[in-house]
């Protein structure tokens, strides 16, 4: 027990727009761009992203982890290591690239998918690790129920609810959808880098009540110490729904290149001579 909790306040808050993906088909929103390596740690990306079928094809990573959110529509995995299902609304996809992998994630037929995807980096012990696949179905999530609050916990803890999912980064991610006019504090280690991405809704964050929006990210202040920390939520009129992550930084130097996410140039250039000679598998 501590005798005060520690009040986070709102670092920064990003606002982060629409456009045009790879192609006329794809629209994409960067919700966190790659290279502030330090200030993202242990996240290295992540991005929503609004699809049909054909947009994307088979493709390699090495070294980090992808998480996927399914936010609408319906959405078929296959990687060459045997794994494949669909993610639907509420699910989310936990894929540990590790050594390499070769997957590809597409909409069912005539849908459009509008999912949020966030990389997490994987510490140097663990970047050829065997590939793993976690499905985490919505539903069947641990859940926590207060009044007029509901947090689905996809991974780490929340308020002693402990999700299942392995992690080698100590990483929480959590659903928490509030419904209007309603007040909510996370706890969470001080020492986790801490960002919100108001999904619908809007209401304030921080014991200073900053004013959030729909499609903003809102990064927490750092008070930089093991001893719990507590986020403050208020929701609005039209209610507020949140995807929360927190992570203990790795403090690692970060070299990345396209799908691959290691700590030296050496190890990358490895990575794409594995991968072209084919050691990543069929």
């Amino acid at each position: 027990m501590y005798a005060e909790n520690i009040q986070r306040s709102v670092r920064r808050i990003d606002n982060p727009s629409i456009h045009q993906g790879i192609n006329a088909l794809h629209c994409a929103r960067q919700l966190i761009a790659p290279g502030d390596w330090a200030f993202n740690d242990p996240f290295l990306l992540m991005a929503e992203d609004w699809f049909p079928k054909g947009v994307f094809d088979t493709h390699p990573h090495r070294g980090m982890e992808t998480v996927t959110f399914v936010l609408e529509g319906h959405l078929e995995h296959v990687d060459n290591h045997g794994n494949g299902g669909v993610i639907q609304p509420g699910d989310a996809q936990w894929m540990t690239a590790g050594r390499g992998i070769l997957h590809n994630e597409v909409p069912v037929a005539k849908e459009t998918v509008h999912l949020l995807q966030l990389w997490v980096n994987l510490p140097a012990a663990d970047k050829m690790v065997e590939p793993r696949y976690q499905d985490l179905i919505g539903s069947d999530m641990p859940r926590r129920q207060l009044d007029g609050v509901d947090i689905r916990v996809f991974s780490g803890v929340s308020g002693g609810v402990v999700a299942p999912t392995l992690n080698y980064a100590k990483v929480t991610v959590l659903d928490i959808r509030m419904q209007p006019g309603r007040g909510y504090e996370e706890q969470i280690p001080g020492d986790y880098n801490v960002f919100l991405h108001i999904l619908e809704g809007e209401g304030t964050v921080g014991p200073d009540k900053q004013p959030v929006q729909a499609g903003q990210v809102v990064w927490m202040a750092r008070p930089e110490t093991g001893d719990p920390s507590g986020i403050l939520m208020s929701s609005g009129s039209a209610g507020m729904r949140v995807f929360l992550a927190g992570g203990l930084p790795l403090r690692e130097p970060v070299v990345a290149r396209g799908p691959f996410v290691m700590n030296t140039a050496e190890q990358i250039a490895q990575a794409y001579q594995d991968f072209r000679s084919g050691a990543f598998g069929a």
